[in-house]
């Protein structure tokens, strides 16, 4: 039984979650530079056992791909080439952000930590992550 990892690729940095072993809980990983995301996927996939690769797809409000798409869809691409085990799945990223730092106010961080932007990039990934696990719930 592998984990879940889910990924919020933005231009700059990407944020990373992934599931416990049981795929119970969503956690925040990390934030990596775009440039060494594939390094640190091989890396991590060679010493943990994933199953499922869920990507953010950038949408607009008329759920029509937005601007982003042209960012992302390549780095999909070269994740399922590189990967071709492993099952892709992609999820609407729309209001993650402004979820993360929701969230980071709720948590009582101050205004210097909630610009921490690596961390609503990882926290953006959990919330993604635990969409994702909830609509995996909802269809058994």
């Amino acid at each position: 039984m592998g984990r879940i990892l889910a990924i919020d690729y933005g231009q700059k940095r990407v944020g990373i979650a992934v599931t416990d072993k049981n795929k119970i809980i969503a956690n925040g990983l990390a934030t990596i530079h775009v440039k060494d995301i594939m390094s640190f996927l091989k890396e991590y996939i060679e010493k943990e056992d994933v199953e499922c690769i869920v990507i953010g797809k950038p949408l607009d409000m008329k759920s029509k791909d937005s601007d982003a798409s042209r960012f992302i869809e390549p780095f999909v691409k070269q994740v399922k080439k590189q990967f071709p085990k492993i099952s892709v799945e992609r999820i609407d990223e729309r209001f993650t952000s402004q979820l993360a730092l929701k969230t980071m106010q709720d948590a009582g961080l101050k205004r210097k930590a909630r610009q921490n932007k690596s961390l609503v990039d990882t926290i953006s990934a959990t919330i993604m992550l635990q969409s994702y696990m909830e609509k995996l719930n909802n269809k058994d």
